[in-house]
């Protein structure tokens, strides 16, 4: 897909330290991230052009907030935004920057970009479209950062000069107006997306080569137009894969650089490495992450304990939860055709992998798991397969649809579900299908894993 360009940035490479965007000063002590995304599923059907956001204390576990329902819409331009990006402004509070596209026309050339301002990421107001160039050609993921030696913020996004997409700027000092547009990075073919760490006064430019859908990283001792090099080689997951976008824990000597697929399958990548400067990043297995349901290109920046915890309060956690499979981390438990089984993310209906955990139905310290999608509908076991069937109101019925959880199997932080009125069965998942089948401490490794979850979002 075409789109994006990034810039974020790391300030000091030791443990704990913050992470903030190139010249700006470290503000106070990160404990979490935000993420912005828009959403769309396979056929569509999640396809939602507003601002959506997600809070993480760990920056891989995502927490969606306001139901993963958007918390802000565009009303002018297109009605509509893709790639969205969070900057700490300097004198305090956020802006938040947009594609201006509603949906998938990429023939749709605009000029400007969407621009709101928030105090805390709670109230989004001064919406506006921010003019960045006369081009016939588009404006694609505007990312920003302070440019210490301008005293300015300069705005970076991928347009159309010379028959392919290069990486410009403007420079601006209120996301009202802003300079006239110069090419920030060409290296000569395709190259959008592109994200921006400072890791000991060198600066990192990592972007998607478009032509081959792979990433690409870069490096210069300023932040001047034209001053990148390559010095990686190139970066994908196996398929073709957009939006780098790097984050430092805020715990460890750890950075994680996420990327997206390019199409509406929706499905992120995380690498990690300890050391930026020498290039090279290890793929994270699913198990070690978990994306907002439906996210697509993600923008993100970390925040205090005080503003994530203000922002949950605001918008809430979902009312719903997420089943991973421990083995099988790229699946979900869901229901098809009213049979309970793991499948890959993502699929569609998106609904079908959601699930009200509710107090047991036979044994309130248990669970029971309540389908979003048919609320009278509830996973329960008959001859020992996992099917979906609605509440009869039987004792029969609510005991066969009662859990217990305990520490996983395969992982004391992950979660098994021992059945209520078959004590020493689990359900576990067999060739992708759900059952209860007897485990215990003894029981080969590959049972062990087959029975072990992670309830989540």
């Amino acid at each position: 897909m075409k789109r994006r360009t990034l810039l974020s940035a790391v300030g000091a490479a030791g443990i704990g330290a913050a992470l903030v965007r190139p010249g700006t000063a470290a503000a106070a002590t990160y404990n979490g991230y935000a993420m912005a995304y828009f959403t769309e599923s396979p056929t569509m059907a999640a396809a939602n052009y507003g601002l959506h956001l997600a809070v993480s204390a760990d920056g891989l576990n995502w927490t969606p907030l306001n139901q993963n329902n958007a918390v802000a819409t565009p009303t002018l331009g297109s009605k509509g935004l893709r790639d969205p990006f969070i900057l700490r402004k300097q004198a305090g509070g956020f802006v938040v920057l947009a594609t201006d596209l509603n949906g998938t026309d990429w023939s749709y050339q605009s000029q400007y970009i969407h621009v709101w301002d928030s105090a805390d990421l709670r109230t989004f107001t001064g919406y506006r479209l921010l003019k960045v160039h006369s081009l016939a050609t588009h404006a694609w993921a505007p990312e920003a950062y302070w440019d210490a030696s301008r005293g300015q913020y300069a705005v970076v996004y991928s347009a159309v000069t010379g028959g392919h997409n290069v990486l410009m700027v403007n420079y601006t000092s209120d996301f009202v107006t802003a300079s006239a547009p110069q090419t920030f990075f060409d290296p000569g073919y395709d190259a959008i997306d592109g994200d921006f760490v400072s890791v000991n006064g060198v600066n990192y430019l990592y972007f998607k080569n478009n032509t081959n859908s792979t990433l690409l990283g870069t490096r210069s001792s300023s932040l001047n137009p034209g001053s990148f090099s390559i010095y990686t080689g190139a970066i994908g997951p196996g398929r073709g894969v957009e939006a780098p976008q790097i984050v430092k824990s805020n715990t460890a000597n750890t950075w994680y650089m996420w990327g997206d697929t390019w199409s509406p399958n929706g499905r992120f990548f995380c690498w990690q490495t300890s050391d930026v400067a020498g290039g090279s990043w290890s793929l994270l297995g699913d198990r070690a992450y978990t994306q907002p349901l439906n996210s697509k290109h993600p923008g993100i920046t970390p925040i205090t304990s005080a503003e994530m915890s203000a922002m949950t309060s605001k918008w809430g956690a979902p009312a719903w939860n997420r089943i991973k499979s421990y083995n099988f981390p790229d699946r979900y438990v869901r229901h098809s055709n009213n049979v309970g089984r793991i499948d890959a993310y993502p699929f569609d209906p998106y609904q079908d992998q959601l699930w009200t955990v509710v107090p047991g139905l036979a044994d309130a310290a248990g669970v029971s798991l309540r389908s979003v999608n048919y609320p009278d509908r509830y996973l329960r076991h008959s001859n020992y397969a996992l099917v979906l069937n609605a509440n009869d109101e039987t004792s029969t019925f609510a005991a066969d649809a009662t859990f217990y959880k305990a520490a996983g199997f395969a992982d004391s932080a992950w979660t098994s579900l021992r059945s209520y009125n078959y004590p020493t069965r689990y359900v576990r998942h067999s060739n992708y299908v759900l059952r209860i089948d007897p485990i215990s401490s003894s029981s080969s490794a590959t049972d062990k894993q087959d029975a072990t979850f992670r309830i989540g979002y």
